[in-house]
């Protein structure tokens, strides 16, 4: 027989068994539901908390530094390659002062502050297949309903006298949504002019955490003759409640999962050591037979795998469906799968005991047992 069919045979053989044995299949199915769904009614809620609470903090800018240089400040465009080298960043951009522009095809049009730009990715927040061309500018969506320009493009005048060429719309990250409505032109670091300042620095770090380090490493590079001039905010305190938070949350919810496994496994355990003493005669049947102990032992775990699995898709249902019902938050996708995994190996870490114990059964004795 090949291993494939064997394999099928094995499972098909745990199938009947869970059939003639319904009673302690439905306590185990039971059991395992029970788990999933009390996992995730408690726990699950607290982590779906938990990622809302967090991802509010995260839209208010938890590893945003920001440094706003008043006329005359001296910072030079130049200092964004100091800043490269830094660790600990996720991204940089920096733009120069405001100059208002409006659309060249309508006269006396709404104007909206236009700024250069320089920066590590200012690609990152162009649609995919955009390049920014030297003279094209790009724009918000709410830039370019002020300017009148629904089909996303056309050209633009700044009070100045320079002009641009709007070729696309952009997708406004959280950290620069203060400057609503954005309209920029991207310009090269290695190409600086003379006299060109920046006006707003914004910095984001890799992680809450670091916010206050790369503040640190920052600002001897922008603070020159001029630190007067130049205003620092960062969300250290933001970064410090978000840590406390999911340090309370994830606390809590990492315990009760520890408990609740470790009693579902003893019940599970429990169970299974029960079903093994009822079916003693019928394991010693198979050992005389000639069936081996890894047999034995496989054909329960396989049994306990079949059933925690039933288990799994009925408690998460329930629990999934319910936390609808009350329109809680509910857990990520990763957390649920993280679960079921969980509780299927709960389940088959459960019944490997009474497994190796109906295995090592003497069959002549069992065979006795009336």
């Amino acid at each position: 027989m090949s291993l494939y069919r064997r394999s099928i045979a094995i499972v098909y053989e745990a199938l009947l068994v869970v059939r003639s044995q319904a009673a302690m299949s439905f306590v185990t199915i039971v059991i395992i539901a029970a788990m999933c769904s009390t996992i995730l009614l408690t726990a699950g809620k607290a982590a779906g908390a938990e990622n809302a609470v967090i991802g509010t903090l995260d839209s208010a800018g938890t590893k945003t530094i920001l440094v706003r240089a008043d006329p005359g400040a001296g910072i030079s465009p130049r200092v964004l390659g100091d800043i490269a080298r830094l660790e600990g960043i996720d991204w940089f951009g920096a733009v120069g002062p405001a100059n208002d522009a409006s659309n060249v095809s309508i006269r006396g049009g709404t104007k909206v502050p236009t700024r250069l730009a320089w920066g590590d990715d200012w690609q990152r927040l162009l649609p995919r297949g955009s390049l920014a061309l030297p003279g094209s500018a790009f724009a918000s969506s709410e830039a370019l309903t002020q300017l009148g320009m629904s089909e996303k493009t056309g050209g633009v005048e700044t009070e100045t006298g320079s002009s641009f060429s709007v070729v696309n719309s952009v997708a406004v990250p959280s950290f620069l949504k203060f400057l609503e409505p954005l309209a920029f032109v991207p310009r090269d670091l290695n190409n600086v002019e003379s006299g060109q300042e920046i006006s707003v620095l914004v910095v984001v770090a890799s992680r809450p955490g670091s916010v206050g380090a790369v503040e640190s490493a920052i600002r001897p590079l922008i603070e020159g003759a001029a630190p007067a001039k130049i205003h620092i905010s960062t969300s250290a305190g933001l970064a410090a409640l978000r840590n406390i938070v999911q340090s309370q949350l994830g606390g809590f919810g990492r315990n009760l999962v520890s408990a609740v496994l470790v009693i579902t496994g003893f019940l599970v355990a429990i169970v299974q050591y029960g079903f093994v003493m009822l079916r003693r005669k019928d394991f010693g049947r198979r050992r005389a037979l000639g069936a081996t102990r890894s047999l034995i032992v496989l054909l329960l775990l396989i049994q306990t795998a079949l059933l925690s699995s039933v288990g799994i898709i009925v408690g998460s249902s329930f629990a999934i469906s319910a936390l609808v019902a009350t329109k809680d938050p509910l857990p990520t996708f990763d957390f649920i799968a993280a679960i079921g995994i969980l509780a299927l190996a709960t389940g088959i870490i459960g019944s490997l005991a009474p497994a190796f114990i109906a295995a090592r059964r003497d069959p002549l004795k069992e065979l006795r047992v009336p």
